[in-house]
């Protein structure tokens, strides 16, 4: 059984105008929209998913008045691959093509439909196009011939710019199983932990609440559109 991350399941991004973005990564990027409905359990909010494949969804939410939250390159948003964000923003998005060919028709679908791309440009362990979304995304596409050596692409030096000892690299080259408890108990509170934002009474009191007590009160499992009977 895997005890890391299989791949991503969806990728959300906030919009000013849902419809602009379903537009742009249907039309522009190819991906079928395969949901849309009331975001479960927020008021105003909109959730839609487009499908990458039946692993891999791209989500876009909608929230009431998003659209007067002003971008700001270098804060909220980058702007170009090489230029920075505020820590904990996403710099870029970096989507996969399986092969060169599908890559560079991808490039030509985009290029089709107005969109300025550049690339191809080789960086050795994967090539790639960039261009840019709606409401200012930085994106890519990127293909890969083999797997990543990390031989070959960790750099010693720049292991040290980061910080980072050889014990450390060891470790996180090679993570640890996990070998305790399961299901494992919610952990006490730690200020110097990640931690979601909401109001801290109300949260404190979440993380004493039993997960199946969660699962039962906060799930939405029913689709928006009944089934059709089978005839």
């Amino acid at each position: 059984m895997a005890q890391h991350p299989t791949g991503i399941h969806h990728l959300a991004f906030m919009a000013g105008d849902i419809k602009k973005h379903i537009a742009f990564f249907s039309e522009v990027m190819g991906c079928p929209l395969v949901a849309l409905f009331d975001m479960h359990g927020v008021p105003g909010g909109l959730h839609a998913f487009l499908r990458m494949n039946d692993h891999s969804y791209f989500s876009i939410v909608q929230l009431p008045d998003v659209d007067q939250i002003p971008v700001q390159l270098g804060v909220t948003h980058a702007g170009n691959g090489a230029l920075p964000s505020a820590p904990g923003t996403l710099q870029h998005l970096a989507f996969r093509a399986d092969t060169e060919h599908e890559l560079l028709a991808l490039r030509d679908r985009i290029r089709g439909h107005g969109v300025n791309v550049i690339g191809p440009i080789d960086h050795g362990m994967c090539r790639s196009i960039y261009f840019a979304g709606p409401d200012q995304m930085t994106l890519e596409v990127a293909c890969s011939s083999e797997a990543i050596d990390p031989a070959r692409w960790i750099d010693p030096v720049v292991l040290a710019k980061a910080g980072i000892s050889p014990d450390e690299a060891a470790r996180f080259k090679a993570p640890a199983p996990y070998d305790g408890p399961s299901p494992a108990s919610q952990p006490p509170y730690d200020e110097t932990k990640p931690h979601m934002a909401y109001p801290k009474k109300a949260y404190l009191q979440m993380l004493t609440v039993p997960d199946e007590v969660i699962t039962a009160s906060a799930s939405y499992a029913e689709p928006p559109v009944k089934a059709v009977p089978a005839t």
